[in-house]
């Protein structure tokens, strides 16, 4: 078995100090979180070949890549899966992005997209945005930028398109 730990932030504690005036039985008074002291981790854990955890989260598809980064800008870290699937509307097996938040240390979907703009052949997460290396039907390729709006990723821009396949990679791991 294969065990990815990623540790991407921590929760704070809230401490209990002092008394509520001058009553020595009165309730203890809430203070301002300490520093932190509970790790908050995404754990990915691979059973077999296809199948994967992301902490409690079953994903029944094949692995190809796994990131952490603040991809809805809330201040917490987001897991950027990408998985190989097919889907309903695009029932070619084909690489996808799935994207969680944690909930009370559960990984939870926030976004389990079937398409970005074409094929994508993988992906980063760079500077607040999703980087993706896409290659279309024509077999030409580009790096876009996608960043979240509301409910799910929003194209930005093209790094390079259209290109060839060793310029595309290249510009896509600056």
């Amino acid at each position: 078995m294969r065990s990815w730990l990623v540790v991407v932030g921590v929760v704070g504690a809230v401490g209990l100090v002092g008394k509520v005036g001058n009553n020595p039985t009165a309730p203890t008074k809430p203070t301002a979180p300490t520093k932190p002291t509970t790790p908050t981790t995404y754990h990915l854990t691979k059973t077999n070949d296809s199948l994967y955890h992301l902490n409690d989260w079953p994903l029944p598809y094949p692995v190809y890549q796994f990131q952490t980064g603040d991809v809805d800008g809330d201040g917490h870290e987001d897991a950027l899966v990408g998985v190989v699937k097919s889907t309903r509307f695009h029932p070619e097996q084909g690489r996808r992005l799935f994207i969680f938040k944690l909930v009370n240390g559960k990984a939870r979907p926030l976004w389990l997209g079937s398409k970005l703009g074409a094929t994508l052949i993988d992906f980063r997460f760079v500077d607040g945005r999703v980087r993706a290396l896409e290659t279309s039907a024509t077999g030409r390729y580009a790096v876009s930028d996608y960043r979240w709006e509301d409910f799910g990723l929003r194209f930005e821009r093209f790094i390079a398109n259209p290109t060839d396949s060793i310029t595309a990679f290249n510009i896509f791991r600056q």
